[in-house]
């Protein structure tokens, strides 16, 4: 068997690289700024925008008295994501389109680069009749519970989650299966696979014996998700997951190792130089530390068995990212570990799932749903220092390259596991 090489042999190579990235961040920039430019250029601006998420907000004014208003968040036609606040007595606006005037000329580049906030006035109204807000309808009609049909849309179509859904999601420990990612495109991509080899193999033993089945099957594979992106208007979660499925694709098809931190390291700065708006994107930095957590545990573990591998890798990541979660967002619960067990069996029912909508007769499998959104949770607050995290990037980093810290590491995350479980009790 041929052995697979590095993606650099020299000095040399790796200077280029970084040059390359460079110059293609400063293109970047370049554009962003000149965007910028001309986004702020008067005090007011026309936008044509939809509404992604609208929810109710209430604060204390200075004179004492409570103020009840709207927040929607919005993306423009251009990709622009932004917030602003309305009325309290506006109508349902989620899913439309919407004509607004918004005041951008104070908005700094600094801001811009993020999901920033803006002062607008609506002018018009109008249903959405894209083909998404078709399927939207389609799901919808298969379902009698809106909490479930809010379940599949975000599954299918990344459609925000209402507050009270992330919040049960995050107990379970598993909002990273909800918002579409890296893992929703692997589980589509074996499907997708599965579905092309078996026809494409009769077609080319017959006709085409001197093509690639593999490379003619990555290629249709990325062709598809690419529509799939391009159709649910590029959220970078699924951005940032297709260019690092992409650039793992052409680094494989020319014999470069790919379970390997260079590989990692140059799909990011890639990445970034591509897309800098991602480098301000929380989502894409735990992306990024799932991957990471990954290729460590392949890369240490590679010696053993492919079913173990399967058992193994996540409840290892499942302890990898349990520090992350609870920095971040401090929900735990005693339900939150099974997230291991749904994990593995989320691979068969997202693409089961899919299939029955296909049939519309996805109401089939609204009782797994029901029962999880009915269990009691019973949410404990476990508030991690950041320094735990810190320590944990460190003794990461140190894993690369000396295995002893790789059980330095384990027993950090166990003993924040159990910590975490005594806490509730």
């Amino acid at each position: 068997m041929i052995e697979r090489v590095s993606l650099f042999s020299s000095k040399k190579e790796t200077l280029f690289f970084i040059l390359l990235s460079f110059i293609l961040l400063f293109f970047s920039l370049g554009l962003e700024f000149y965007n910028y430019k001309e986004f702020t250029k008067f005090d007011s601006q026309l936008m044509h925008v939809t509404v992604l998420k609208q929810y109710t907000k209430t604060k204390l004014t200075k004179k004492g008295t409570t103020k009840t208003y709207q927040v929607l968040k919005l993306k423009s036609n251009d990709g622009l994501t932004f917030y602003t606040t309305t009325s309290e007595d506006t109508q349902e606006l989620k899913e439309k389109n919407i004509e607004l005037e918004i005041w951008a000329g104070n908005i700094s580049f600094y801001d811009y680069m993020r999901t920033f906030f803006g002062f607008s006035h609506i002018l018009t109204i109008t249903p959405d009749t894209s083909y998404k807000a078709a399927l939207t309808y389609k799901i919808r009609a298969q379902h009698e519970d809106a909490n479930i049909s809010s379940i599949y849309e975000a599954l299918y179509l990344a459609t925000p989650l209402n507050s009270t859904l992330q919040t049960t999601f995050s107990s379970l420990g598993i909002s990273h299966l909800i918002a579409i990612s890296g893992y929703h495109l692997g589980v589509l991509s074996a499907v997708l696979f599965f579905l092309f080899k078996l026809p494409y193999s009769f077609f080319q033993e017959k006709y085409f014996p001197y093509r690639s089945h593999k490379r003619d099957a990555l290629f249709v594979i990325l062709s598809v998700l690419l529509m799939y992106m391009l159709f649910l208007n590029t959220p970078p979660s699924l951005l940032r997951a297709f260019v690092m499925l992409l650039v793992g694709v052409i680094l494989y098809d020319r014999g470069i190792k790919i379970i390997s931190m260079q590989t990692l390291l140059v799909s990011v700065v890639l990445i970034l130089a591509l897309f800098p708006r991602l480098f301000f994107s929380l989502g894409f930095w735990l992306s990024v530390s799932g991957v990471f957590y990954i290729f460590l545990f392949l890369i240490h573990f590679k010696n053993l068995s492919r079913l173990w591998q399967f058992l193994l890798l996540p409840l290892w990541l499942y302890l990898m990212m349990l520090p992350f979660s609870l920095a971040l967002f401090a929900n735990f619960s005693l339900y939150h570990p099974l997230s291991i067990v749904w994990t593995l069996l989320f691979s068969l029912f997202y693409p089961l799932s899919i299939l029955l909508h296909l049939l519309e007769v996805g109401s089939w499998g609204d009782f797994m749903l029901v029962w999880l959104l009915n269990i009691n949770t019973h949410v404990t607050v476990v508030q991690l220092s950041p320094m735990w995290l810190i320590i944990e990037l460190f003794v990461s980093l140190a894993a690369i390259y000396y295995r002893r810290f790789i059980y330095l590491l384990l027993l950090l995350t166990c003993s924040i596991c159990i910590y975490s479980i005594y806490h509730i009790a």
